[in-house]
């Protein structure tokens, strides 16, 4: 793995077409075969380094087969740490699908908003910048109407919180997904109505002191 990440982090010209690269633990500490860390090797091609602080999803009791993301047992001393090494900014992952009336329950979305708050306050108080990624999944049978009205309420719900706990918002970034019908729909929308109620959504979900918003491609094909 340190073999086939060094081939990545030392391609000519990578700074040209990347400005951040999100690592796990193992390889924020890294280095290349002759010494140089790979967080150096990123920097020096003016690639912010970032680190992947949540620890995965567990099953979140009495739902149906919705989760919640793990991880902030420690945090505090480990993005200090992950400060230290030359971390610069943080990711933490939350998921909700749709699923009939029952999916996302206000449950998991509750139980989410509130994890990537404190996750938010927590990266920040370290001085990461935090990615907030409240991803509504792609699988369903859902048309966009729904996701769109989901990921509205979902977005509501995030901000909520980051404002209870203070996180900065000027000083975060959302990763949210696009707004489309989902993959087991009959009929897929043109990329003007997915344009149309994923800018709509934005514009109604967050606020504008937020200062960028990078959309989940996971799912998409290049074209969309």
């Amino acid at each position: 793995r340190r073999r086939w990440r060094e081939l990545l982090y030392t391609a000519p010209d990578l700074g040209k077409y990347i400005s951040g690269a999100i690592m796990f633990e193992e390889t924020l500490y890294q280095s290349t075969a002759d010494g140089k860390q790979f967080v150096d090797v990123l920097k020096d091609q003016g690639i912010v380094p970032g680190i992947k602080v949540d620890t995965g999803l567990t099953a979140l009791p009495r739902t149906d087969g919705e989760t919640a993301t793990t991880g902030l047992d420690g945090l505090p001393e480990r993005c200090k740490k992950y400060y230290e090494q030359g971390a610069r900014f943080a990711k933490w992952r939350a998921v909700m699908r749709i699923q009939g009336d029952s999916c996302p329950s206000d449950a998991a979305i509750m139980e989410n908003a509130h994890a990537l708050a404190r996750y938010g306050q927590i990266a920040q108080s370290a001085g990461l910048v935090p990615i907030i990624e409240p991803e509504v999944l792609l699988d369903g049978d859902h048309d966009i109407e729904k996701n769109a009205y989901v990921s509205e309420k979902v977005l509501s719900y995030t901000f909520r919180y980051l404002n209870e706990y203070d996180v900065c918002l000027d000083a975060i970034l959302l990763k949210p997904n696009s707004i489309t019908a989902g993959t087991e729909y009959p009929t897929r929308d043109s990329p003007e109505t997915v344009a149309k109620y994923t800018l709509r959504t934005m514009m109604r979900g967050v606020p504008a002191a937020v200062p960028g918003i990078h959309f989940l491609s996971g799912g998409l094909s290049d074209e969309e």
